[in-house]
């Protein structure tokens, strides 16, 4: 047998045991998400915006608090 058709050979039984890992990796995974069952989905939660007279006492309690931070060092 020659170099060359030896190097062949070993590519293409690397490609065919390259295909049966896959092959296998595949198979495992199908059975491991048929064992898990089915999924359930978290219903999404729309967070709502406080109103503009919250969101104004929200900025004021932080820049009251800022100053105090300042005075303080």
């Amino acid at each position: 047998m020659s170099h060359a058709s030896m190097l062949k050979a070993r590519r293409q039984h690397q490609k065919t045991r390259n295909l049966l890992d896959v092959a296998a990796k595949g198979a495992k995974r199908l059975a491991k998400q048929a064992l898990a069952g089915p999924v359930v989905k978290k219903e999404k939660v729309k967070k709502t915006k406080p109103p503009k007279e919250e969101l104004g006492i929200q900025d004021a309690k932080k820049g009251s608090a800022g100053a105090e931070q300042k005075g303080a060092s």
